[in-house]
């Protein structure tokens, strides 16, 4: 096995880069031994990423005993919550690419010879595991764990209810004093919103598709046990190293069953699909969204959790987290079990010791007695979106809409129309150059999706955006249309009063126009001028590919 930190310490030529790491209080016998790098995501933008670098030198402990030299080096975070709304969401999706890049130059640089990676907030997640399967050396994610529910009037609160707390004010429904209250209770400590939005989804997944050590998804923030688990990932990490499993042998098409398994199991966020693309992408896994829709449709949803249920991610954790979950979908054969993990043991090792329980709980129900009997992260596919559309089903009553669109070209525009009361029952909310390349960026659209829940227009209107839905979305609500409006798509072609239908038990989304009458209409488009033309938001947006494939970034190798 090649270690490669060798090649930065080894050898007469390499007394200065020795030098260095002697600045930094390392000696030889540090220096002799492998070097795991100890990313995290830490900053002061979010109450998800606060406390991570405190959890890194728990990771750091973990490295030491298991007889390697750790690294600590931290990345960007995007705080959702805090960006979400305005112009600034536009730089999340986009951060998820940055977080990847800079893991990977940070330990191509110095050479690490394996990874720990701690991340928070919703992009973290998967830029992490994405630099993990590009870089391809011994890894071990984890999450730097849930915030506790905020408790008003013996009610749990998380972020969306302050949202749609907005939304309700706005309509007259909520007072001030009452906003103000839900506002001051609702984040109660650190750690990543409450719900199975879309840090607590991903971090489901962590665990299902075998890159982070089981039960590590669940225990909260500043719950004890969070910084047992990060020092016990260091720990693992430096015997993964040993063992010399990497993450390509872990990322195999079987493991991302499991993972699309799991996000349709718990009602998870739609960004789950959009994100294991991306991730599929960098190990050359081809993964679509037949792919998606053959595991749901045969994947119950037995977990009620919010937004579209009930309960917290603490709840679950309270009933066995994760390894609970999984433990129910393998022993009915819902799992492919011999899918190695970052404990060098299959899926089935490593739940073999978990016994079901018949406890009192109505989390998780059984298999047999589902919440839905298919999963809830439903493609949609027709005349709208010949490329393909998301909807989350979970917590929604109805199957078939029908309406007439209200077109806006920016989400700003919709969310001043949702807040003067200009959206009515039967409208289809249509949001469109806010795909990848048009916002750039493909925005979150809680601030408004809240906004229509909190006006009580939650199950009398529908949306439709090539954009993105927050995980804490809840609604009928269609992100992720493609091919987007920027370039061309049929969602660019939409006008006011035209019909559209939405049906999640045939998976078809149509736009009522005939096919000539879009011909004249796609004659007239011109392509709008670009929202940015320098930056980073502007390389992306030069980048990026269809939502349909993760919006992922390629370099253009034929230009060169």
């Amino acid at each position: 096995m090649e270690i490669s930190s060798r090649n930065v310490v080894e050898g007469t030529s390499r007394a200065p880069q020795r030098a260095m790491y002697k600045a930094m209080g390392l000696d030889d016998g540090d220096l002799s031994k492998q070097f795991i790098g100890v990313c995290h995501t830490g900053n002061e933008a979010t109450p998800c990423n606060i406390h991570l670098p405190k959890l890194a030198l728990k990771a750091k402990e973990g490295v030491i005993d298991g007889g390697a030299t750790p690294r600590e080096f931290s990345t960007i975070a995007v705080s959702d919550g805090i960006a979400m709304g305005h112009e600034g969401m536009k730089s999340s999706l986009i951060s998820r690419e940055v977080i990847a890049d800079s893991i990977e130059l940070m330990v191509r640089a110095h050479q690490y010879d394996a990874l720990v990676g701690i991340a928070g907030c919703d992009k973290s997640l998967p830029g992490t595991m994405m630099a993990m399967a590009r870089l391809n050396i011994p890894s071990v994610f984890v999450y730097g764990g849930t915030i506790m529910p905020g408790i008003l009037d013996d009610q749990e609160l998380t972020i969306v209810d302050v949202y749609e707390a907005v939304g309700a004010y706005d309509s007259g429904k909520l007072s001030l004093e009452s906003l103000k209250n839900i506002e001051n209770t609702a984040c109660p400590s650190s750690g990543s919103c409450g719900g199975m939005f879309t840090a607590n989804t991903m971090a489901s997944i962590s665990e299902a598709i075998g890159l982070a050590l089981p039960g590590s998804a669940s225990p909260p923030a500043e719950d004890s046990r969070r910084e047992k688990m990060v020092y016990d990932t260091g720990l693992a990490c430096a015997k993964l190293l040993e063992m010399n499993i990497r993450p390509k042998e872990i990322l195999t098409f079987e493991a991302f069953e499991n993972a699309i398994t799991m996000l349709n199991s718990v009602g998870g966020s739609t960004n789950g699909i959009l994100h294991l693309l991306a991730l599929a992408n960098e190990v050359n896994i081809k993964l679509n969204y037949d792919d998606f829709e053959r595991i749901r449709k045969k994947t119950p949803h037995i977990a009620d959790m919010k937004p579209g249920g009930s309960y917290v991610m603490n709840s679950l954790d309270k009933i066995g987290g994760i390894p609970f979950v999984m433990k129910k979908l393998l022993d009915k054969g819902l799992l492919n079990e011999n899918c190695i993990t970052v404990t060098g043991k299959t899926i089935k090792e490593n739940l073999g010791h978990i016994q079901i329980q018949n406890i009192e709980q109505t989390i998780v129900r059984s298999i047999e007695n589902p919440i839905h009997q298919v999963g809830t992260a439903v493609i949609l596919k027709g005349s709208l979106a010949p490329e393909g559309a998301v909807i989350k089903t979970a917590g929604v009553e109805m199957t078939k809409f029908r309406g007439k669109a209200r077109v806006f070209d920016r989400e700003e525009f919709a969310f001043d129309a949702v807040s003067k009361g200009e959206i009515e029952e039967g409208h289809v909310v249509v949001i469109r150059y806010e795909g990848p390349k048009g916002g750039p960026g493909m925005r979150e659209m809680l601030a408004t999706t809240a906004a229509l829940v909190g006006q009580g227009l939650g199950k009398k209107v529908a949306m439709v955006t090539d954009g993105r839905f927050s995980g804490g979305t809840r609604g009928f609500m269609v992100g992720h249309v493609a091919p987007e409006a920027y370039v061309g798509g049929p969602i660019a072609l939409v006008e006011n009063d035209d019909e559209i239908t939405i049906d999640t038990e045939t998976n078809v989304i149509e736009l009522h126009v005939s096919t000539e009458e879009l011909e004249n209409r796609k004659k007239q488009w011109k392509r709008p001028s670009p929202n940015y033309t320098s930056g980073a938001l502007a390389k992306f947006a030069t980048l990026v590919g269809s939502a349909a494939e993760g919006a992922i970034t390629k370099p253009n190798l034929e230009s060169n």
